[in-house]
């Protein structure tokens, strides 16, 4: 074989080893990064913002009760995400529960712990505040006590997801390995009547200046 045809064809292998190589550690850096990234996520500190209300109900026309109930929560604030976390009240019915508000997809997931459980509906603006009027809300209540009202709203299951992965990664988070379905308003159900055989659970909760009694009903 002539020798610099040989030459030729060495040099030649030697570029293709070389590209070869340079590919396969683009691979595994990118590997690396889109690695990190998720074991930030979920690994990362978290900063969670304290906060309670007393309420009484906005109709109330006898005189304030000497004790008011309150609700106390924790929220988390990340990737324009809401996570916050209701615990069982002392003095109240209501179930504890951990409640997502994805902005994002305008979703919001609520996780009935009692019940583990999950119900989906879509994200209500007008009641939820953004994430970082909803920080500076939390900022405030970490000041002092604050004192609000009681609205009502009323939910019913209509139908079980069965994929979950649909509604993103961090309802799927939430939600993996859980029975979950999807809501309505009560008022938005054109014909619906309210069933005596329906089972229903409450969860008080808040995400704005006021306290919300969210009632639940499946039949």
């Amino acid at each position: 074989q002539d020798p610099e045809t040989a030459s030729v064809y060495s040099n030649e292998n030697s570029t293709g080893r070389c590209l070869l190589t340079l590919l396969g550690l683009a691979f595994i850096l990118t590997g690396l990064i889109v690695g990190g990234a998720c074991v930030y996520r979920y690994f990362a500190p978290k900063k969670l913002y304290h906060g309670g209300m007393h309420f009484s109900e906005l109709d109330t026309e006898s005189r304030e009760p000497y004790y008011l109930p309150r609700v106390d929560e924790e929220v988390e604030i990340r990737d324009n995400v809401a996570i916050i976390n209701v615990p069982a009240p002392q003095f109240a019915q209501s179930d504890p529960a951990a409640i997502l508000h994805d902005f994002d997809r305008k979703l919001t997931a609520y996780l009935d712990l009692s019940l583990d459980t999950c119900f989906v509906i879509p994200l209500n603006t007008s009641v939820v505040m953004p994430p970082q009027d909803l920080l500076d809300l939390f900022m405030q209540l970490m000041t002092g006590s604050y004192k609000t009202y009681l609205i009502h709203e009323d939910l019913v299951v209509t139908e079980r997801i069965d994929d979950i992965a649909q509604l993103g990664f961090y309802i799927y988070t939430l939600c993996d390995d859980k029975d979950t379905y999807r809501m309505q308003r009560r008022n938005e159900l054109i014909g619906l009547q309210k069933r005596s055989v329906e089972t229903c659970f409450t969860i008080h909760h808040f995400e704005n200046k006021f306290v919300t009694e969210t009632k639940i009903c499946k039949a």
